[in-house]
């Protein structure tokens, strides 16, 4: 494939760690090994928990790093009018209701592998205003089915209707979910290779699904392996990821190392010369093909 677009998608809620620089360094190498272009888009669509300080302190960790994007970033908080219009047509080809569930409600559902509360359909017949604006809106996944194959993790598949049920695609408060706002910015820029943490592979299909119903098209994806502490939690901000270090080369070097890709000879001198030897050396073939991987001892 060429002329790929990729993009690299982090929530501004604080600095980036280790498992983002393996998700942004896949990313960006596989993009650019394709002669495509890179994108950066700030995924601020919950903005009571986005911080404009955690934004500059991404794109700043990133010219360190070395990784350049394409054009101009792209903020979640400035395309609502987009996510409006994507459930309008939702809504008028019947597959959008309005849900009065609770929090307490949802907690007694029973919960899917993945520990998400697989929502029952208690308000899809109910008669509740669809536009209801304090109520959360949900789409309808009535023998929902979707099946794709992972360039590293393999086939998939997932009935949405027992694995998930109908989801959230705007929240009671009015914000939009992620399932919604992630198609819809992928369509409007073209994205036609998502190479991301393999933590989101339980969310491929509800974007799937989206995009189909939405008539957008469906991009290549590739789930990296996820880095994990020694108590087995993915690192995050929540689990007390450190920030990048200042230095980007040993951490690239190390990201590079889990990723399984061929090292250079020699420790490069910058990140800029690091960089170009990943780029042309980068193959999908070497990546671990598992869900997760412990991380590198700091």
């Amino acid at each position: 494939m060429t002329g790929a677009i990729g993009r690299f998608a982090p929530s501004p809620t604080g600095p980036l760690h280790f498992g983002s620089l393996v998700a942004a360094l896949a990313s960006y190498c596989d993009a650019r090994a394709q002669g495509g272009r890179w994108l950066v888009r700030i995924e601020d669509v919950d903005e009571p928990r986005s911080r404009a300080s955690a934004e500059r302190a991404i794109l700043a960790a990133l010219v360190r790093y070395g990784l350049q994007w394409d054009g101009e970033v792209v903020r979640q908080s400035d395309r609502t009018d987009h996510y409006v219009s994507a459930l309008e047509r939702l809504r008028d080809a019947g597959l959008v209701y309005a849900c009065a569930c609770t929090r307490r409600d949802m907690a007694q559902a029973p919960q899917n592998a993945s520990g998400e509360r697989i929502y029952a359909g208690t308000c899809r017949y109910a008669a509740i205003d669809a536009h209801a604006a304090h109520l959360a809106q949900r789409v309808r996944v009535d023998g929902g089915i979707v099946e794709y194959v992972d360039v590293l993790q393999g086939p998939q598949r997932q009935d949405l209707e027992r694995e998930v049920g109908d989801f959230i695609v705007r929240r009671a408060d009015g914000w939009f979910a992620y399932q919604l706002a992630v198609v819809v910015d992928d369509a409007l820029q073209e994205v036609t290779s998502i190479v991301r943490g393999a933590d989101l592979l339980p969310s491929t299909p509800r974007q799937i699904y989206l995009q189909r119903a939405l008539g957008a098209a469906t991009p290549e994806y590739l789930h990296v392996p996820v880095a994990i502490n020694a108590a087995g939690e993915k690192l995050s901000k929540q689990t007390g990821a450190q920030a990048l270090p200042h230095d980007p080369v040993p951490a690239l070097m190390s990201a590079w190392n889990f990723l399984a890709q061929p090292m250079p000879d020699a420790q490069p001198a910058s990140a800029a010369a690091f960089i170009a030897h990943a780029v042309s050396s980068w193959s999908r073939n070497r990546l671990p093909p598992t869900a997760m991987l412990p991380a590198p001892r700091v």
